[in-house]
């Protein structure tokens, strides 16, 4: 069994939840502006936001799907780097100091400036905890344990093709919560079958005792709904990029911020009266 998370924001914040799933929006750095950035992540966390996923733009994004690696490649013409990314949560974190950020992202950028450097800009910055896609847990039991002594939390997916023992590696290393990709393929992708996701999570949950988040394939309020009955915490990428995206185009980077806020606050106030099942 995993033990219990080594971030004090993420585990106080899944500890205040008396059994709601957590909404964690996914929002790509820099997108549709480095400066508005850390505004956006405040108005998502003033409209129901318990933990703020922030992706890191990276070139060749393997888990992405269209709507993201767009974004991505928006920030990346924009020249958002790592750096960039950590100076935006420092600012963040200068006007909110409970709200837990994790980075979401790929091995390339933190290896470019070097793991022990990262994890110690990434703790000085207000970091939370870090999801690198393709660091498997067979590859990365230095970096988790590099990460858990700047006090941050190593964050590991699983799929529904994991196999037990790959579960039982995740549950090993992971801290914070675990990310379930409820469907096979990229991001934004599919259909969701909320009963399947509830068998897998009850198989993971055999190993893990962290939360377990689920992420993919939700897309509004009522599948956000269906899969709070089950999981503990709701993840939400491609769609709310999507209105970002779109709102901006049509009336403006700030239009967009206000946008994105609003739809958010429509899925928290769907999944606020749901307590989990079992």
């Amino acid at each position: 069994m995993t033990k219990t998370s080594s971030n004090a924001r993420l585990a106080a914040r899944f500890a205040s939840l008396e059994g709601r799933a957590a909404l964690i929006p996914y929002v790509t750095a820099g997108d549709p502006l480095v400066a508005s950035t850390p505004a956006l992540m405040h108005a998502l966390a003033a409209a129901g936001a318990d933990v703020i996923e922030l992706g890191v733009p990276f070139s060749d994004p393997m888990a992405d799907g269209p709507v993201i690696q767009q974004a991505g490649e928006r920030a990346i013409a924009a020249g958002v780097s790592l750096d960039a990314v950590l100076d935006i949560v420092a600012e963040f974190r200068r006007q909110d100091a409970e709200t837990p950020v994790v980075l979401m992202g790929y091995a390339n950028p933190i290896e470019c400036m070097g793991q022990e450097a990262f994890a110690q800009r990434a703790a000085r910055a207000g970091v939370d905890g870090v999801l690198t896609v393709d660091y498997t847990p067979e590859e990365s039991a230095e970096f988790a344990a590099l990460l858990g002594r700047a006090g941050l939390d190593p964050i590991y997916l699983l799929a529904p093709t994991s196999v037990e023992s790959r579960i039982r590696d995740v549950a090993r290393l992971a801290r914070g919560y675990v990310y379930y990709v409820s469907l096979k393929g990229v991001t934004g992708a599919g259909h969701l079958d909320t009963d399947d996701v509830a068998r897998r999570l009850a198989e993971i949950r055999r190993h893990v005792s962290i939360p377990v988040g689920v992420g993919f394939g939700i897309r509004d309020a009522d599948s956000a709904a269906r899969v709070a009955r089950h999981a503990d915490a709701v993840v939400i990428g491609s769609k709310l990029i999507q209105i970002i995206e779109e709102a901006s185009l049509r009336d403006g980077p700030q239009a967009a911020i206000g946008a994105a806020a609003q739809w958010l606050a429509q899925v928290r106030q769907a999944i606020e009266p749901i307590r989990k099942e079992g």
